[in-house]
């Protein structure tokens, strides 16, 4: 499995060969075919990122995202745009995407599955202090938004990284959050954004952006594991976290406005519990919110003895164990 930013910079180089991803039997002791008890205040969807590793290194085609997610036992869909190098190498991207939009649709269809939102990775920065490419990255956005509403998405989920000026940051992202929100308002979507690294990370700092916003359709996509605010080596995700924002603070001042909830996981222990974040407090935090939506499954392990499905399904039947101590 490949770190998210690495992903990003050679997204644009990759070219992919597809197969079918084997699934095990098994997943931490799990049977496959566990099923989401109706009494969970919550739905379960995949976050396609889980599959990153698979999808990158030419094991599995993303357009098979439907079919796996629904072997696996979820009714909501996540997709990465990133991922499909089909579209990401394209000449002509508006056909790439056509053809995405298409595809993907007859695969929920045929399936029976949900389509939720797109997570948009690669199509530029929203808070950099470039005029220039700050207008560009929203101009690249926009396809997405249409790509999403075409695809009977709900949202599409940002990141905002860019400068590390508090209020310049926060400056440029309500800038460009208020011009893609007030874009998407006619296609119906909701744009999102995620603790994601950086400034982003900072709950109290994001929420004063959205609320600067102040428009319905922009809101959150809290994670439950991406917190850290600075890493030793000033990159978003791949060095030592040497500050962290509390994430169940976090996710609690996030779930207000968050039409989304991704919960990650990266390590268990032998009880399958996620060794870094207490799901029980996590899912607390949520129902309290008044949230009874969807919450997805992102797994990011890196373990090479732990394959992306034992990944997943131990994420699922975790949130299901705890979900069901929560009335």
């Amino acid at each position: 499995m490949i770190k998210r930013r690495e992903f990003i910079e050679k997204q644009l180089r990759l070219g992919l060969g597809f197969a079918l991803l084997a699934i095990p039997k098994k997943g931490f002791g799990f049977n496959l075919n566990n099923e989401t008890n109706n009494t969970l205040f919550f739905k379960l969807s995949l976050a396609q990122w889980s599959l990153n590793g698979s999808i990158t290194s030419g094991k599995f085609n993303p357009y098979n995202f439907a079919r796996k997610a629904k072997e696996l036992g979820f009714s909501g869909l996540e997709y990465v745009n990133g991922l499909y190098s089909d579209v990401i190498n394209s000449r002509n991207k508006y056909q790439a995407i056509k053809r995405f939009i298409k595809k993907s649709n007859d695969e929920a269809k045929r399936n029976n599955i949900e389509n939720l939102l797109i997570m948009i990775d690669g199509e530029g920065d929203l808070a950099t202090s470039n005029v220039r490419k700050r207008n560009a990255a929203i101009e690249n956005h926009k396809k997405w938004i249409d790509a999403a509403s075409q695809m009977g998405c709900h949202s599409v989920r940002v990141n905002l990284y860019g400068v590390e000026q508090k209020k310049k940051w926060m400056e440029y992202s309500s800038s460009s959050l208020t011009s893609l929100s007030e874009f998407s308002k006619d296609y119906n979507i909701n744009v999102i954004v995620e603790n994601h690294g950086s400034l982003s990370s900072n709950a109290e700092l994001l929420m004063q952006v959205i609320n600067n916003v102040n428009l319905k359709n922009c809101g959150t996509l809290p994670d439950f594991g991406n917190f850290c605010i600075k890493r030793l080596d000033g990159d978003l995700y791949d060095s030592e976290c040497i500050k962290e924002y509390d994430r169940y603070k976090g996710l609690k001042e996030m779930m207000p406005k968050a039409f989304a909830v991704s919960a990650k996981s990266n390590l268990f222990n032998k009880n399958g519990e996620e060794v870094n974040i207490d799901y029980l407090r996590m899912l607390r935090i949520v129902k309290n919110s008044g949230y009874n939506g969807y919450i997805g499954v992102e797994y990011e392990g890196h373990d090479l003895s732990v394959s992306e499905v034992d990944g997943i399904l131990a994420t699922k039947n975790l949130l299901i164990k705890k979900g069901k101590l929560i009335t």
